[in-house]
């Protein structure tokens, strides 16, 4: 029997945790907007101090030298990407503690369910994998395929937590009552889980060809860049239009026929609005110069459209295994 407090205590920290993994996202994302990804050339420490300097005065003189050496030309400290990209590894390390505390907590489940457990285990092994891997982005120079390879692993993590506190509350989100969602639903929702990620990958190489241009023009006149993208980006920009209308579908056949204090109608619900969101974001990028703060929140709105699709996946299956669905069109 499980300590229901303890299952409490669990599911909140979880769920925590999950929020933070997206605001490290978001946190990420601004860093790559900004260009300031090399603003700590080394790591774990940053210009080789556990604590950065705030003035360049506080480098050794021959401090371009001493990174020329070691690989990275042409390194100039500012102080606002530093701080930038060390906060950025802050918010990362509190993550790791997050995700520990998420671990240590699970080992409740160990008589009961020990999936849990050991899922919450390998999400704490991962995001140390993920930690290398940042290492191993500013070891790279940003090269742009570690950089995406660095984002995608962060999704799946994220993903993993969602099934992972999901599961602990298995009991509570299989009586959400699905019968009269339409036969088809469960296949367009993969349908669109799909959809979403081809269009992550395909946003991803346009996000690459974007860092080009941009360093190309550094970092300044962001009204021409769109003159330089390349053809994925118009790709990208029409299949949103079906993103779009397959997952307003989806909610709207949610908000129809679920009770509206039910978790799957919010899920709906976030999830129409993470779309929306998404779709404007994107819109401003593309006719007003690319804003720096929409590029990170365009990410953002892409992982939290995955995760409302895929918890919406969850509540669905556990569903299922209770209640018999009624076709309806």
């Amino acid at each position: 029997m499980i300590d229901t407090q303890a299952a409490l205590r669990f599911r909140r920290l979880g769920t925590l945790t999950i929020f933070a993994v997206y605001f490290v996202i978001l946190v990420g994302g601004i860093v790559r907007a900004s260009g300031a990804g090399m603003g700590c050339p080394d790591w774990p420490t940053c210009f080789g101090q556990w604590v950065p300097p705030t003035e360049e005065s506080q480098l050794p003189a021959n401090y371009h030298e001493i990174y020329a050496h070691r690989g990275y030309e042409n390194t100039q400290f500012n102080p606002v990407k530093t701080w930038t990209e060390y906060t950025n590894r802050l918010v990362g390390v509190t993550i790791g503690f997050l995700i520990f505390l998420t671990a240590w907590s699970s080992r409740i489940y160990l008589k009961t369910d020990k999936t849990i457990f050991y899922l919450s285990v390998s999400v704490l092994f991962l995001v140390g994998f993920q930690g290398w891997l940042g290492s191993t982005v500013v070891a790279s120079n940003l090269k742009p395929f570690m950089i995406t390879l660095h984002m995608l692993l962060a999704l799946f993590i994220v993903a993993l937590l969602i099934y992972t506190i999901a599961r602990s509350q298995r009991q509570f989100i299989s009586r959400v009552d699905t019968r009269l969602l339409p036969a088809k639903f469960q296949k367009v929702l993969i349908a669109a889980m799909m959809m979403t990620l081809l269009q992550v990958a395909m946003g991803t190489q346009v996000r690459e060809a974007v860092d080009f241009i941009a360093h190309e023009h550094t970092y300044i006149d962001r009204q021409y860049w769109r003159d330089d993208f390349p053809l994925i980006f118009y790709i990208h920009r029409s299949f949103s239009s079906v993103i779009l209308f397959t997952n307003l579908w989806l909610a709207w056949k949610i908000r129809q026929v679920t009770d509206k204090k039910s978790l799957l109608f919010r899920a709906g619900l976030a999830l129409a609005a993470f779309v929306i969101i998404e779709i404007i974001v994107g819109i401003t990028l593309d006719r007003l110069g690319v804003p720096p703060i929409a590029q990170p929140v365009h990410l953002l709105m892409a992982n939290l459209i995955f995760g409302a699709q895929f918890f919406i996946y969850i509540c669905l299956n556990y569903a299922s295994r209770n209640q018999v669905r009624i076709e309806i069109s």
